[in-house]
């Protein structure tokens, strides 16, 4: 659930000098401009080319990394703590003439085994400032990798001339798709788990189930805080054009229904605790029968002993030749019969 702290960027480093740069490029009507150039150039290309923008691309940078660049654009200060800081929740702000739309990462991490430590979904954020001409992508940790989605886009030149918000669409399609694979990775363990709590031989698993509960709450409060963000700029008619605004939409859908999977997985997992503490009480409770089963033919064998070991003179069949063997055969008799018992009513 921590985010990666030694992950490579997606590409290296040849743009603008900072090591958290992964890409810098122009666009113009929804083209690329070749070359490689850094920010501070690029910006300047793309104020003497109407109808063009620069889309920056950052990872992990930290807030002396940042901070020339935020300058660079005139971002506010406030910008500057959101792209450096870690664990964000889900929302759009305005700063100025710049939207903030923050988003968070997701993604499954493989285990051979679910146990009480396992951790199954990591998580991360990706920071999208998007200003009159530019937009700048910021990835913290190492779920969301951001090149695949520029590559996609640069197929799509008609949407790429949309502008920067294209580019925040494309993001958050990414993200948003991304978030119904790792639920269907859930699924998978919950069905896993659901078949080792209900086995014949099930094993005391409470613990796999809180532990698989609480990293579904970690991606639930990754992905559902994101619906209202979304739900606003799908009735944002200022902000955004009206072709993307259609495109956000479809993206709150896919959200949406990804949210609805979370929940029922939430309301299932309580079913299977709730149903593997049922099996505890039960298998408790037939523990305590057959210890007090046991315990009573033993007390029947003490009784038997304790009478016979108290000495006194006067004692029926107390000086008989036969009187021991008598004395074990009853209690062997009764112990077998108790036993017997026992046995039919299912105590044993």
């Amino acid at each position: 659930m921590r985010p990666g702290a030694h992950d490579v960027p997606d590409e290296h480093d040849e743009h603008g000098g900072a090591d958290c740069v992964v890409d810098c490029a122009v666009y113009v009507a929804g083209h690329r401009l070749p070359g490689r150039c850094g920010y501070t150039e690029a910006l300047a290309q793309v104020r003497q080319s109407p109808g063009s923008f620069l889309w920056l691309g950052l990872h992990q940078p930290t807030e002396a990394e940042f901070t020339p660049i935020a300058a660079t654009f005139g971002l506010d200060e406030l910008a500057v703590e959101a792209a450096v800081t870690l664990r964000q929740r889900p929302k759009i702000e305005r700063f100025g003439d710049v939207s903030v739309f923050v988003l968070r990462t997701t993604r499954y991490v493989e285990h051979p085994e679910l146990t009480e430590t396992s951790e199954v979904v990591e998580t991360g954020s990706v920071v999208v400032f998007i200003g009159d001409g530019f937009v700048i992508t910021v990835r913290q940790g190492s779920a969301g990798q951001l090149a695949p989605v520029r590559a996609d886009l640069e197929k799509r030149p008609d949407l790429l001339a949309q502008g920067p918000w294209a580019v925040a669409h494309a993001v958050s399609d990414r993200l948003v798709d991304s978030y119904l694979e790792v639920a269907v990775a859930f699924e998978n363990d919950i069905d896993e788990l659901e078949d080792h709590v209900f086995s014949s031989q099930s094993q005391n698993r409470a613990a796999q189930i809180y532990q698989l509960k609480r990293e579904l709450m970690e991606f639930k409060r990754a992905v559902a805080p994101l619906q209202h963000p979304l739900a606003a700029l799908t009735e944002d008619k200022e902000l955004l054009p009206k072709e993307i605004r259609r495109y956000f939409r479809d993206v709150n859908d896919h959200l949406l229904r990804t949210v609805e999977r979370i929940t029922g997985y939430d309301d299932l997992l309580n079913s299977i605790l709730q149903a593997r503490l049922a099996q505890l009480s039960v298998d408790q409770n037939n523990d305590m029968r057959k210890i007090a089963a046991w315990a009573a033919i033993a007390a029947a064998q003490t009784a038997i002993a304790g009478v016979y070991g108290m000495n006194f003179d006067f004692m029926p069949e107390l000086h008989w030749r036969y009187g021991y063997a008598m004395v074990m055969a009853l209690m062997f008799l009764v112990a077998f019969t108790m036993y017997r018992a026992f046995r039919r009513s299912g105590w044993l």
